[in-house]
């Protein structure tokens, strides 16, 4: 559950282990908030920017620096020490979290509705930045099947632990391949799965339509149990699908979206499903297979399919691209179909700002959004964007 750091080359003298007391500044996309510590003893010595874990903006707190050296733009570090503690801090209901243990969750430090307000802050602090959009987007939160879930935990339907032998189990430490044992994740679902070889099958309920799909073990599908019918319907609201339409689904996993989009389109329109992994794509054809209309499959990577197939006009197109975005050969590609609407499902803000930047380009502005709190005590969250063509 969490990221490893990549292997790089010393900058100059490490200032790993060092301490500092420090005022917290605004929250980063990241899981981490903004602080500014002194690069020496001098009066006049420059300030360097660290990225701090644990913490609360607007806390004073001694943190100690976990990466970076003196050549480095930045640092990392974590609050060892609370000296000012934010009225929002609550106490960690997992005994895993805190420095130099689980790196799962960001926030479990941080009251449940608070930890909203800071992932609605960065979805509008990283639209601004990268797409000029201002936006008074709030994050929401998502109904589940446990009442735990109205404090964040008991939601991961989908867990991967590493073994650590004589049936001992762990979770990474942050940017680490270290891991730290423990005995229950307070987040994993209770029926929570580990990736194993084979498939199961979920079922969807959206409006007056169910649908059951196929889905590999070790595959892709959202984890959060409210996710996929929050997520079907609100592309559904956003698009305001027309009976005979032609729509495009870009990386379209199993099926999701596009078995939705048939029942909207129905007989007389026609939904592509297009997906990079043959597994998903697989599954996608029988998840499919007695869907009215025209319905069709293809497995490939996005921007190589659509540089050769497809290059018709559609009406609606669906874009639920990877936590890099979609990046300029696909948002060019898309723009040449001249869809009258696009829905953008991201899983990471900064890259659904680049992508509606260079949606941009070619006139197509965001006019609507919706973000929601699919991953409770962590910091991610999913957007939802409508894109409309407005002209340059």
């Amino acid at each position: 559950m969490s990221r490893h750091p990549r292997a790089r080359q010393q900058r100059g003298r490490s200032r790993v282990g060092e301490r500092f007391e420090v005022e917290v500044g605004p929250v980063a996309h990241g899981g981490h908030c903004v602080a500014r510590v002194p690069t020496s003893t001098a009066p006049d010595a420059p300030l360097r920017v660290v990225f701090v874990r644990h913490v609360v903006p607007g806390e004073r707190v001694v943190l100690e620096v976990t990466e970076g050296t003196d050549g480095d733009r930045f640092w990392r570090a974590d609050a060892v020490e609370v000296l000012e503690p934010s009225p929002e801090r609550v106490e960690p209901p997992c005994p895993f979290a805190g420095p130099g243990l689980c790196g799962g969750c960001d926030f479990q430090h941080v009251s449940v509705d608070h930890q909203r307000a800071l992932k609605t802050a960065v979805v509008r602090e990283q639209l601004s930045r990268l797409a000029g959009i201002e936006s008074d987007v709030e994050v929401e939160a998502v109904a589940g099947d446990l009442p735990e879930q109205l404090a964040g935990l008991r939601w991961r339907t989908r867990m991967q632990y590493v073994d650590l032998g004589d049936g001992r189990r762990g979770m990474r430490k942050h940017r680490s391949r270290a891991a730290v044992e423990i005995d229950d994740c307070r987040i994993a679902h209770p029926d929570a799965r580990e990736p194993e070889p084979g498939s199961v099958e979920e079922t969807v309920a959206v409006g007056g339509a169910e649908h059951r799909f196929a889905v590999a073990t070790d595959g892709f599908w959202q984890v959060h149990p409210g996710a996929p019918a929050t997520l079907v319907a609100t592309v559904l609201e956003m698009l305001e699908v027309q009976p005979g339409e032609t729509v495009l689904d870009l990386y379209s996993g199993v099926g999701l979206f596009a078995r939705f989009l048939a029942d909207e389109v129905g007989p007389a329109g026609r939904v592509v499903s297009v997906e990079g992994d043959r597994t998903a794509s697989l599954h996608a054809r029988t998840n499919l297979a007695g869907a009215p209309g025209r319905v069709e499959t293809a497995c490939g990577d996005v921007a190589t399919v659509l540089g050769s197939a497809y290059d018709e006009p559609f009406d609606l197109v669906v874009l639920d691209p990877p936590r890099e975005g979609a990046k300029r050969a696909v948002i060019d590609a898309v723009v040449d179909r001249a869809p009258r609407r696009i829905a953008y499902v991201a899983c990471d803000p900064a890259a659904l700002g680049r992508d509606l930047s260079l949606l941009a380009e070619h006139g197509y502005r965001l006019s609507a959004l919706r973000a929601f709190d699919l991953f409770p005590m962590t910091h991610h969250v999913e957007c939802v964007a409508l894109v409309e063509k407005t002209g340059r």
